[in-house]
């Protein structure tokens, strides 16, 4: 028997309602193949019936009560555990009144989590100022989700694809403040846990991390700034020292070209962009967000809600297809190396 078939199904968080989550869930089960891990989604069954109408190939929806009936249905049907929306929502129309659904279903997926029930969660993306007219207060689904489940360290961002995978030290904050906030304990820290997340959930032994200095050419020794020489090298010898293999820092703007990425497993940045953008132009439809340090595995599909294109049937559910497998991969790893998932 596979280590698919043997392991628990994952929740999909439904998201934003007025964006294209309805319309890429759909399209994705629709895209399923034999042998999959089976998963569902937590929403609001006439919301999910709405985007299937529009749908070319409407699919089979059947609403379940526990996740434990996810594997009967799943290869004739969509399961879905049904979450309403305090009123109906139109896509591509915003409306805070629908937030407190959105929350309490990630509330819901984390228990589940938590409690053993699903192998991980992926969550379809949140419409984040709109959940604070709704009474949000997190900078995102990552800050959230640590709250949530209590993880005993500070999460870490990871962006994947295919040919990269890099965190960056510093997410959702100005680069003034993105500067201000890098520290060498901050490096260290997030490096360690992304090293024990390569091994775990991707089965890398001897993962190799490379790191990007903050300033053009790595700072260039000091007269380009200090940051590399101050904090960034003090951190690289500091995960030596901690048994990890660390190289760098690296100018950004080399670190990323094909020959580069072969002498790497992952990478280290300094702050949101200079992880981001290489990821989305090296395969933007093929990105997937993913929550190092939980005591659970979480992964998103690395877009927003694209409330502009909800509703025309039109979105291309390639990222939410490499979430949904990603997750599927750090599941059957961990379980086939009898790790937990708590990466502090």
């Amino acid at each position: 028997m596979k280590t698919s078939e043997k392991m628990r199904p994952l929740a999909i968080t439904m998201g934003e309602p007025a964006g294209i989550g309805a319309e890429l869930i759909i399209k994705t089960w629709s895209k399923r193949q034999t042998g999959h891990v089976p998963y569902f989604i937590i929403a609001d069954y006439d919301w999910l019936q709405t985007a299937n109408r529009l749908n070319d190939n409407p699919i089979n929806i059947e609403i379940i009560s526990s996740p434990d009936q996810t594997r009967k249905v799943f290869n004739r049907a969509l399961p879905v555990i049904h979450y309403p929306l305090k009123t109906k929502s139109d896509f591509g129309k915003l409306d805070p009144i629908n937030a407190n659904a959105v929350i309490s279903a990630i509330k819901l997926s984390v228990k589940m989590a938590v409690a053993g029930d699903v192998s991980g969660i992926v969550t379809l993306p949140i419409h984040k100022a709109t959940l604070y007219k709704g009474g949000f207060n997190h900078p995102g689904h990552t800050e959230f989700l640590a709250e949530l489940s209590g993880a005993k360290s500070k999460p870490v961002m990871m962006l994947a694809n295919r040919f990269l995978k890099a965190v960056p030290i510093t997410i959702h904050v100005s680069i003034a403040k993105a500067i201000e906030n890098l520290s060498t304990q901050n490096i260290v820290d997030q490096g360690w846990i992304m090293h024990q997340a390569l091994k775990n959930y991707f089965s890398i032994a001897r993962p190799r991390l490379a790191v990007a200095g903050l300033n053009p050419h790595a700072g260039e020794g000091g007269t380009m700034g200090s940051e590399e020489i101050d904090i960034i090298i003090p951190a690289i010898n500091q995960l030596r020292d901690m048994g990890c293999a660390v190289t760098g820092p690296y100018p950004p703007d080399t670190l990323f070209t094909e020959q580069s990425r072969k002498t790497y497993d992952a990478a280290l940045c300094m702050y949101h962009d200079q992880a981001l953008i290489p990821v989305k132009a090296l395969d933007f439809s093929g990105g997937v967000n993913v929550t190092l340090g939980l005591p659970f595995i979480r992964t998103s599909p690395d877009h927003g809600t694209a409330t502009d294109i909800a509703g025309l049937n039109s979105c291309d559910p390639e990222s939410l297809i490499a979430a949904i497998q990603m997750a599927t991969t750090m599941a059957e790893n961990q379980q086939a190396q009898g790790h937990c998932n708590d990466q502090s």
